[in-house]
């Protein structure tokens, strides 16, 4: 059966994304079909379509946040039936057989995971095309249910900026009594202060600006530092347990690093790449300090993150638009015009 599948693609890194028909392949056993209800705009997506990281594979249909209705199941697949919500982040496949996999950790499968989009099949050499399109097909294994409740659309950058930040907290152990910090108000950024908070921390949000604290506050910070204030950070100097990082492109990390506790650590979520200004050893060596790093998180821990926003009603805050606002959309997320989300509407390419 050839699946036939709209979406929109960009053919080059220059052009804007439009239109594109493509093959689903045929479901396997163990594949679960499923039409997309919704698709999260990651600001990766853009990075990935204009090449910023060097691996780009044209024509290019992006989107790793995304939540859809089952519509067929493979004779294997036993823990999805018809019409059950689920989601797909940003893998839908790994080796299963490495130690980072046994141990539910597939977002560092050290044979390679397969991406979403933007990477090659495995089993049949065909390109894998994400959430920007009508209906996608995934190993059952990479699939995860959506609790009753959550509202679809705000649920689905849950599946990528919601896991990149509830993968450290629960790594570190944040609970109750926990003093966590958290660098830039975002996509990211908004969702780690809603997940601390409802882990029972202290949370208190760094940023460069002032004019944040009614949002800060609404989304559960304690606190607002403004990071560019010496008084202030001085304030907080040794206070932190965790510091999450949300931040997407190079900065000084040494003023944060003195923000931290004994045996604290800083955790990078939103940027890859050489730092600048040199880190300064010192303060590690001398209290015992970390910076680290950490992405997404496995299936398991995805579906443990889903099943706690279930009970405590979190979601992202969102924009719903539709498909055909997408080139849009990716400018104002150059200029952070967006509180918190986009979201495509995926009815809208059905139109």
């Amino acid at each position: 059966m050839v699946m036939n599948v709209r979406g929109y693609a960009a053919h080059s890194a220059e052009s804007p994304l439009g239109l594109f028909s493509f093959i689903r392949r045929d479901p396997r056993p163990n594949d679960v079909v499923i039409d997309i209800l919704f698709s999260g705009v990651c600001h990766s997506d853009i990075h990935n379509v204009r090449n910023d990281w060097g691996n780009a594979k044209h024509p290019m249909v992006p989107g790793h946040e995304i939540i859809g209705r089952v519509v067929e199941v493979g004779s294997a697949v036993s823990r999805f039936k018809l019409g059950d919500h689920v989601g797909v982040g940003c893998m839908v496949d790994s080796c299963q057989h490495c130690g980072p996999c046994g141990h539910g950790l597939e977002q560092y499968c050290e044979n390679g995971n397969t991406l979403t989009y933007n990477d090659v099949d495995p089993h049949d050499g065909m390109p894998t095309y994400g959430g920007y399109s009508e209906r996608i097909v995934v190993s059952d294994k990479f699939v995860v249910k959506v609790p009753e409740g959550l509202d679809l659309a705000a649920a689905a950058p849950l599946l990528c900026a919601g896991i990149t930040t509830w993968s450290p907290l629960r790594h570190w152990k944040v609970g109750p009594g926990s003093r966590v910090a958290v660098v830039g108000l975002g996509g990211l950024g908004h969702m780690a202060l809603k997940l601390a908070k409802a882990l029972g921390a202290h949370v208190t949000l760094f940023s460069r600006s002032p004019g944040k604290d009614d949002d800060a506050r609404r989304l559960g910070a304690d606190r607002v530092v403004i990071s560019t204030d010496k008084a202030q950070m001085a304030e907080v100097r040794g206070q932190f347990d965790l510091i999450i990082d949300t931040v997407p492109y190079v900065h000084d990390l040494n003023a944060y690093v003195k923000t931290l506790a004994l045996s604290g650590s800083l955790v990078l979520v939103g940027y890859l790449g050489p730092l600048q200004d040199m880190l300064n050893t010192g303060p590690l060596v001398l209290g015992r300090k970390s910076v680290a790093g950490s992405v997404i998180g496995g299936i398991a821990e995805t579906q443990e993150m889903l099943d706690f926003c279930g009970v405590h009603g979190i979601t992202s805050d969102v924009e719903v638009i539709n498909m055909q606002d997408i080139n849009e959309a990716y400018e104002r997320m150059l200029k952070s015009d967006v509180k918190y989300r986009f979201v495509i509407d995926i009815a809208s390419l059905r139109a």
